[in-house]
């Protein structure tokens, strides 16, 4: 099986237990072309063996000894290699045909091994039949049309098996290597969904304690370049109310649990909201909640007319009556409505962009009804 470099350029340093991990891994490897055995651990530019045994004339083997402890390992023989998960001492059992490597090996006492082999196959599966398809191109361009047309289907094909994968062995160590072929920077929340599901249930590895410092670095950068992260102070503000002589400012409201609302009465996203903003503007508004409405109308009587229509009984509606050009909005940096911010009673951002269920389900933990 060709190397597969998911995950290796990840391992910058090991984190070493205390005490080792007893481990016994048996089995039989016909026609391997190999003459032994080992467990190891892959640190980009080199190997780390733990554990090495011969392979006898008809591919036994038995590998006994200490490994570092539960992690997650490769098993190489030869060019060769499967993805190993070691987690306790229970003896694993191995059987494969070395030629058919692939298609042909068997775990037992290993089904977070068997697991990630699975994914093994469905990766190498689909690399293959890219690399046909280039092959195919290569030949006869005039075929090429038709050849990406088909392959846009299996890539379509190949992100639902990626996909389904991913829910049926969930908080599986196997995670590793799906998780290991995304890209943190362009695509955080997917690494986020799969590094807290694997921590969780694998934190004694100390390849899981890497990724996941991986992912807090990269967490605690993106929440420090983002203005509304939570825990952030939002910043204050003052814009004219609806009579268009009064003002008043965000920080009027503090003490209260305050919805900051981008609107405007052309929005139909934000008028199909509003209804869900007033139920539970009613809901909790005894118990100190409110709405901070700034509209991005540049109609003072179509803004007044939708605050009417849509029954925004809240007392705090503002608009300069800028349009787009809104200086509250330019603030903020509202470059698409609906746009919200949950705010604290200490003025600090607790979401941004609740909206339906998620608006009340927020709400109901912070209120306890």
């Amino acid at each position: 099986m060709k190397k597969h470099s998911l995950l290796f350029l990840l391992l910058l340093s090991f984190c070493s237990h205390a005490q080792g991990l007893k481990v016994q891994i048996e089995g039989n490897i016909f026609f391997s072309g190999a003459d032994s055995i080992r467990i190891s651990q892959n640190f980009g530019s080199y190997f780390r063996d733990y554990v090495v045994s011969p392979f006898d004339k008809k591919g036994n083997f038995e590998l006994k000894g200490i490994v570092p402890g539960p992690d997650y390992y490769l098993l190489r023989f030869g060019t060769q290699m499967l993805h190993l998960v070691i987690r306790d001492t229970n003896t694993i059992k191995i059987y494969a045909d070395g030629r058919k490597i692939a298609s042909q090996c068997n775990f037992v006492n290993a089904e977070e091994s068997r697991q990630m082999h699975e994914y093994v196959l469905l990766t190498s599966s689909w690399q293959q039949k890219t690399d046909s398809a280039l092959a195919a191109i290569k030949t006869d361009q005039s075929k090429e049309a038709a050849i990406n047309q088909y392959m846009t289907e299996q890539f379509k094909q190949y992100q639902t098996a990626l996909q389904s994968y991913v829910g049926m062995y969930q908080r599986s160590a196997a995670l590793i290597l799906p998780l290991s072929s995304i890209n943190i920077d362009q695509d955080f929340q997917s690494y986020q969904n799969l590094i807290v599901q694997l921590y969780q249930s694998f934190p004694q590895s100390s390849i899981v304690q890497q990724l996941y410092q991986k992912y807090e670095f990269k967490k605690q950068e993106l929440e420090a370049a983002d203005p509304f992260a939570r825990g952030k102070l939002v910043p204050d503000f003052q814009s004219l109310k609806t009579d268009g002589k009064k003002q008043m400012k965000l920080s009027d409201l503090r003490g209260q649990v305050v919805l900051l609302d981008f609107w405007a009465s052309w929005c139909g996203p934000c008028r199909a909201e509003n209804p869900n903003v007033v139920k539970n503007y009613q809901k909790y508004k005894d118990a100190g909640f409110t709405v901070m409405s700034v509209s991005l109308d540049s109609d003072r009587n179509k803004w007044l007319a939708a605050i009417a229509a849509d029954q925004l009984s809240w007392p705090n509606h503002v608009s300069d009556l800028g349009g787009w050009q809104n200086k509250v909005a330019q603030q903020f940096g509202v470059s698409s409505i609906p746009f919200t911010i949950l705010i604290d009673r200490d003025g600090k951002v607790i979401a941004t962009n609740l909206r339906g269920a998620a608006l009340e389900q927020t709400l109901q933990q912070i209120f306890g009804f």
